[in-house]
Order: structure tokens, then sequence, then C-alpha cells
């Protein structure tokens, strides 16, 4: 065992294995690809790195599977299952493009696609079925794309998986706002495994449904707060149409974009599609908020082309553009794309024995999560505009612009 010191999680216990997969290239790239993207550029601190969010991760596994060890919960699984979860931990963002998911909202392949070919195939797959199992790359792969048959498909990809509960720790405290407050030892010593419709899975005890409570709050407040801040927000989408533009010209290729880092990848794009946001993201020049409001104060689903049409929205773009005197690229219409503040579909253990599910039907006697889930999502999300020069958009005239 080799330990590591880490700012969040402080002795991170390494094992041979995790020590050989963190020494491949592929997971070295995560040493420069940052956790928040764009985000430094309004929180200076929010430098760390997937790579770090990954040995994170990967720490978390380790203390829950002990607890889950010592329950005897993992008595009925394959001797390999605990190293197969390990190793999905610390592989999960193995195919994370530069600047986190921005990319992912032009239309390229999402990152659990580029990343199980790098797990299916070359070192990484190696080490994997020359040291756990022949079939432990594609184990590995269908633990992190959420298709797995595993009862521990859960703590991988799942309502409550340990990577939600690792990147809000690490992201609050490196951006250093108080936001990602989460009880994370009453979480993972709630998390159980139970049967459910016939199927043993990861569910969580209902004593532990204060500190999931800790979790949806912390959520919300770090996705008003950092991740959708508007100068976050307007960075990324200066980035997001400076490297569309790229591709659509054929300065660069979609295949090629896990290959690189982040510094990478805006130097080269300073040298093969040069342009005025590129300039204006390196020194910091980021456009305005020309119009916004929150979706809770939208029609139900409109505007949901912005965030998953990129072509429509670029369209949509140069003609309000045009009628406002701006160039093309001098405005960007900005609708972060559609997430979940909690998952919906969560196995409860309850003091009596029996298992029941915390759906959008709620639960007796505890706060309705799933409404105040969606209320929450509403109040977080904001529709914006953004130009590079100041003027004057109406409300009337965007409602239109949603309506068309």
């Amino acid at each position: 065992m080799d330990i590591v010191r880490d700012p969040l999680w402080n002795n991170i216990r390494l094992d041979p294995l995790a020590l050989a997969l963190i020494d491949t290239g592929a997971m070295q790239r995560l040493r420069y690809v940052r956790q928040l993207g764009l985000a430094h550029l309004v929180y200076p601190g929010a430098t760390h790195t997937r790579f770090e969010h990954a040995l994170g991760t990967y720490h978390l596994s380790r203390l829950t599977l002990a607890i889950l060890q010592d329950r005897g919960d993992l008595r009925p699984l394959p001797v390999e299952e605990p190293f197969i979860v390990q190793a999905a931990a610390l592989l999960h963002d193995i195919g994370h493009y530069p600047f986190a998911h921005a990319l992912e909202e032009i239309g390229a392949p999402h990152h659990e696609e580029v990343g199980r070919t790098l797990i299916m195939d070359g070192e990484v797959a190696h080490l994997l079925s020359t040291r756990v199992a022949s079939d432990a790359p594609a184990r590995v792969a269908a633990l992190i794309r959420g298709q797995s048959d595993s009862a521990l498909q859960g703590l991988i990809s799942g309502s409550l998986d340990l990577d939600k509960i690792e990147y809000l720790k690490r992201d609050a405290l490196m951006c250093g706002v108080p936001y990602g407050e989460i009880d994370v030892d009453r979480l993972i010593n709630s998390l159980a495994i139970v049967t459910t419709d016939g199927r043993a899975v990861v569910g969580v005890s209902e004593k532990g449904l204060s500190a999931l409570e800790s979790l949806l709050f912390a959520k919300y407040q770090m996705y008003r707060n950092v991740y959708w801040h508007h100068a976050v927000r307007s960075a990324t989408a200066m980035y997001k149409r400076a490297v569309g533009d790229a591709l659509a010209n054929g300065c660069i290729e979609v295949r090629r974009l896990p290959d690189f880092t982040d510094e990478q990848l805006l130097q080269h794009l300073s040298e093969v599609a040069p342009s005025a946001l590129v300039a204006r993201l390196r020194t910091r020049r980021l456009y305005k908020r020309a119009f916004e409001c929150p979706a809770a104060e939208l029609p139900l689903d409109a505007g949901e082309w912005i965030a998953s049409d990129p072509m429509r929205a670029q369209q949509a773009e140069r003609a309000l553009a045009g009628e406002l005197g701006l160039a093309p690229d001098e405005l960007l219409l900005d609708y972060p794309e559609k997430t979940q503040m909690l998952d919906l579909d969560l196995p409860v253990q309850l003091r009596s024995g029996a298992v029941t599910h915390l759906t959008s039907e709620g639960l007796p006697g505890v706060i309705h999560l799933p409404e105040l889930s969606a209320q929450l999502y509403r109040s977080a999300r904001w529709l914006r505009i953004f130009t590079a020069r100041p003027v004057t958009v109406s409300r009337e005239r965007v409602l239109g612009l949603l309506s068309e």
C-alpha cells in the first residue's frame, strides 16, 4: 500500500492495482484537465483536476466497501467484485474532455463512451484483465455507464453514487465556498445492499435520509453559486462556440478532442482556428449578460432546444445578433443542459426491515425530496443571453424567440 496526501480526505491509501492504473497515460492526462472547467476564471482556487477527484472517489469506494464487508453484505458477491468497483471508481472520468462537460453540450460523444474505449483497449484493459479477471474491462465499463447487473452498481452510477459525494465536497473546498456541507460519514454508513424486485441493489437506510437531504441542498447551492454562475456560463458558452466553429470548419476532429489537456486544446485552437473568442477567453474578457431569466419564470419546457440542438441555437443567435446590430459571434444563448438535482429511484430500508422506494411519490414522514428537487432545479437554472457589447434585449423578444 502507498499513501498520498489529499487536502480533502487527508491520507488516501492506494493498492498495487490502483497504482498501476494511475501510471497509465490515460490517467496521467487527467492531472491536466480541470474538474470545473472554466470556473477558475471566477473562483481562482478551482484549479483542482479530474485526477484528484478520481483519487477521492476511489478512496470513498474503499471506505464504503469496507463498511459493507464488515456487515457481511459482500459475502454473496464474486471475490473480485470489490476490485472491479474500486477500479471503476478510479477510472470513471478517464474519457473526460478538456474543460469539463462543455463539449458534450455541443454534440461530442459522452465522456463515458470515450472512457469505454480507453478501458476496453490498451494498457488499462491489459492491467484489468491480467490482475483482476479476464472480463474485468467489460465489467468496469458497464459499471461506469450504469449498465451493470452488479449489486454494487449504485456506488458508481446511481442516485447516491460516490462520484456525487466526492465532487460536491471537493468543489466546495477548492472554490472556498461553504455550500458543499454533506454528512459524508453518515451517508456512506447508511448505504446497504437491499433486495427489491428480486434483485440485490445499493440502497440507503431510513436513518440516512437526513444526510441525503444535506446532499440535495449542497448540490443545489453548488449549481446555483458555482456550476451555473453567470460568469462561468459566459466563459463556457464562449468556449463551446470556439470549439464548435473549429469543428465545423474542419480545423479539428471530434475524435481528437479526448487526447488534449485543457491548455493543449486552447493552444491548438489559437494556432489552427484563431478567433476573438479564444483570445478573449485567454485574457478573461468575458461576454456580459444582456438578458437573464430563471427557468421557474418560463413556460414549462420552453427553450429546451437551446441546450439540445446546437445548430438551431446558433441560427437563432445569428438572427438575434443581426437585429441588435452585433456580429454573428457577438451574441450567445445559454441554457444549461437539463439535469436532475436528485434522481428519484432510490431503495430505502425502513427501520422495520422492509424496503420501499423514494420516487416521485415521495416518502411519508420525510421532506418531499422529489418535489423539492424539482423546485430547486427550476430556481437554479437560468436562461441567459451573453453579448460582446452592451445591448438591450426585451423580455417579449426572448419569449417570442423561444416559441418560434
